[in-house]
Formats: structure tokens, sequence, C-alpha cells
């Protein structure tokens, strides 16, 4: 009598081991993933907390002309997107727990979930960048709309490079890239967690 093989049903290992952290980065040794990604998150939220900062201050010298320029965004549009990345960034987390079990194709299908998600972010926010355009609403128009568009356009963009990130980690599922990408991609939801009630909904 055999004994059972402990992989069967289940895919191929995913390859890299995150393995022991590297004392020389520090607290950020601790963290799941690449270290340099943490760096990058970190330095990326600075960034945006410097813009939140800037649109407050903004803000308190014009609020009549700021709750005006709200008044032109539709918190439905919104709720919808920050529902679809909300959801997207689930099927990253799922992706992340596939991979730890080293189910290399569950992997890549919550991957692309996330991607399609991703993408229909990316879809809704130029339809609604379309509609104000049809309105004459331009980053020029005001002070809000210059921040309406600066941040959300600049969240757009980490968008887009997260969807590369993803698609790269779908290509080569290894356990590592799958954990860094997937960190970027909180980020990128996080901020957008942030910017929806800012943007659209505080009066």
């Amino acid at each position: 009598m055999t004994m059972s093989d402990p992989g069967v049903g289940r895919d191929v290992a995913l390859g890299d081991d995150p393995g022991l952290p590297n004392p020389g980065w520090g607290p950020l040794s601790a963290l799941p993933g690449n270290p340099l990604m943490w760096v990058l998150i970190l330095s990326e939220l600075l960034v945006f907390a410097a813009f939140f900062g800037l649109y407050a201050w903004q803000r308190a010298l014009e609020p009549q002309a700021f709750i005006a320029g709200q008044r032109e965004l539709s918190a439905l549009w919104g709720g919808v997107n920050t529902l679809v990345l909300v959801t997207s960034g689930l099927a990253a987390a799922m992706a992340v727990r596939e991979c730890q079990l080293a189910h290399r194709a569950a992997t890549r299908r919550w991957l692309f979930i996330a991607m399609a998600l991703g993408a229909a972010f990316c879809v809704i926010k130029g339809i609604e960048y379309g509609g104000k355009f049809a309105h004459g609403l331009t980053p020029e128009s005001t002070t809000f709309f210059t921040f309406y568009f600066g941040l959300t356009g600049f969240h757009a963009a980490h968008v887009v490079f997260g969807l590369c990130l993803l698609g790269i980690a779908a290509w080569r599922p290894q356990r590592d890239t799958v954990v860094t990408v997937c960190a970027f991609w909180h980020m990128v939801d996080l901020i957008w967690v942030l910017l929806y009630p800012l943007l659209y909904l505080l009066r």
C-alpha cells in the first residue's frame, strides 16, 4: 500500500517562495510581497495626501464654488464605480488566496476578473469625463474641476498602471509577483474609496 501524493488535486506549485524577510528593509521586511513595491505605495500615498490637503485648503477658501461644482457630479456614477473597483479588489484578494494554495488556474481566473472590473472602472470614468466635456466643464472651468480632473485623472493613471501589473501577474502567477501586484491594486482601491466621498459626497 502506497501513501497518497499530497499534491493530488492541486495545481503545480507557483514558484518563488516569499522566504524569510530581508532585515535590510526594516519594518517593510514584514510586509507581504516585494519591499520595493511598498516603498512605491507609501510614496504614492504621501503624494495623494498632499493633494488632499491642498484640496481641503482650496475648498475652505471657496466653499460655495466647490459645492456648486460637486452638484455637477453624479454620485450614482461615482458609487457604481466605487462598487466596481472594490469588487475588483476582492477578486485580487481571492487571487492571492488561490496563489497561496498553489492553484495556478484559479489564480489566473481571479486576476482576469480583477482586470475586467478595473477596465470597466476606466470605461465608466471615460463616460463620466465625456459627459462633463459635453457640458463645457473642463479642468480650466473652476478650481473645483481643476482638482476633480487632476485627482481622478492621476488616480486613473494608477488604475491603468495597475492593470498592466495584473496582466504581468496573470502571465506569470508566481507567489511573490501576485502578492506584490495585488498590494499595489489594493492601494488603488483605497485611494478611490477616499476620493469618492471627498469629491462627490462631502458638502
